[in-house]
C-alpha cells in the first residue's frame, strides 16, 4: 500500500474550496452570470468542490479503503484483496499532519491494524499487533509469549483455496535473471503451501489463523531481533525477547516466514497509526480478470 490519495485530494478540496468562498463573497460569478456561465475554474470549485469534502471528511476521520499488494497476512488476507479500515478506531487525526485531535481509542492484542511504514511513512503496511506499550514479547521452542504468559495456540488443518495460493507470488522479474511466468508462478506458490502449517491464535477476543513454512525460520535473519535479542543468533532464530516502549507497539504479518515485520525494522510509533483493518469488500484477482465478492466478510 504504497501511495497516500490524501496527497492529491486535501490540495485539490482545498483549492476548490477557496474559489467557492471567493466566489460566495467576492466574485460572484454564479450569481450574476448563471449557473453554467462562471468561468471553467468557479464551475469546477461548485461542482466538484462538494463532492470531495464529503470523500476527504470520510476518508479522513472515518472509512478509507486499501488494497493489499503482498501475502504477508495470509491466510487472513490475500494480494489483491480491498479492504476497509476504520480511520477513528485508534484516534481522530489530521490528514497529512497526522496529529491527533480526538482520542478515540487504542490498539488491542491481535488487532490488524494499518500503520505508516516506519522507515519510509509515505507508504502503508498491514500487520497483526502483537505487543503493547510496556509488553515483553518472547518466542521460544514454538510458542509467542506475551508478559511471560504463551499465546494460546493450536496446530489446526486449512485447506487453502487453489486460486488465491496460485496467487502468493505474481508473474514478473524477481532478480537478475530471474523471471517468473504466470505458471511458474503459480507453481512456486502451489510448492510453498505444501510445506506450509496453519495455527489458530487467541489473543483476548480476537482468533485467527497463522502461517508457518515448514523448516524454515525467518526470525533468524531478522536484523533488529539479532540487535535486541542476541540470543536469536545462537539458537538460529528458534529464541528471542523484546520489550515494546512505551507509545509504540510491536507487528507481526500472519505469513510469519513470509512477512517483513517488526522483526526486521523494529516498533511502530503510535503517530504511525492509520486505523483498524475491519473488512474485506472485495477481492481482484491480477491481470486482466473481474473483481469478486466471494471473500467479503469481517477480519478476525
Amino acid at each position: 500500500m504504497d501511495f497516500d490519495f490524501n496527497l492529491i485530494l486535501v490540495p485539490l478540496t482545498i483549492v476548490l474550496g477557496i474559489v467557492w468562498l471567493l466566489d460566495k463573497l467576492a466574485l460572484k460569478q454564479r450569481k450574476t452570470r448563471g449557473r453554467g456561465q462562471e468561468g471553467l475554474l468557479v464551475r469546477w470549485a461548485y461542482d466538484f468542490f462538494p463532492v470531495l469534502a464529503v470523500v476527504l471528511i470520510v476518508r479522513s476521520f472515518l472509512i478509507e479503503p486499501f488494497n493489499i499488494p503482498s501475502s504477508s497476512m495470509v491466510p487472513t488476507l490475500y494480494t489483491g484483496d480491498f479492504i476497509a479500515v476504520n480511520k477513528y478506531a485508534y484516534g481522530v487525526r489530521l490528514p497529512l499532519t497526522y496529529n491527533k485531535v480526538l482520542d478515540t481509542g487504542e490498539p488491542e492484542h491481535g488487532d490488524v491494524a494499518v500503520f505508516r511504514y516506519p522507515e519510509n511513512p509515505s507508504i502503508y503496511y498491514i500487520k497483526r499487533v502483537i505487543g503493547l506499550p510496556g509488553d515483553t514479547v518472547s518466542y521460544s521452542q514454538g510458542t509467542l509469549s506475551i508478559n511471560d504468559v504463551p499465546i494460546e495456540t493450536k496446530s489446526v488443518y486449512f485447506a487453502a483455496n487453489a486460486e488465491l495460493t496460485s496467487q502468493l507470488y505474481l508473474p514478473g522479474q524477481i532478480g537478475p535473471g530471474q523471471v517468473l511466468t504466470e505458471e511458474s508462478a503459480s507453481a512456486m506458490g502451489q510448492q510453498e503451501e505444501d510445506a506450509a502449517q496453519y495455527f489458530e491464535e487467541v489473543q483476548g477476543d480476537n482468533k485467527h489463523l497463522v502461517r508457518y513454512l515448514d523448516g524454515m525460520n525467518s526470525s533468524q535473519y531478522a536484523p533488529f531481533l539479532q540487535q535486541q535479542s542476541p540470543e536469536v543468533v545462537e539458537s538460529e532464530g528458534t529464541e528471542w525477547r523484546i520489550e515494546v516502549p512505551e507509545g509504540q507497539y510491536f507487528v507481526m504479518g500472519d505469513n510469519r516466514d513470509r512477512s517483513a515485520d517488526g522483526r526486521f525494522w523494529g516498533f511502530v510509533p503510535d503517530e504511525n497509526l492509520a486505523g483498524k483493518a475491519v473488512y474485506i469488500w472485495m477481492h481482484k484477482p491480477p491481470g486482466l480478470n473481474l473483481p469478486t465478492f466471494e471473500r467479503n466478510g469481517t477480519i478476525n
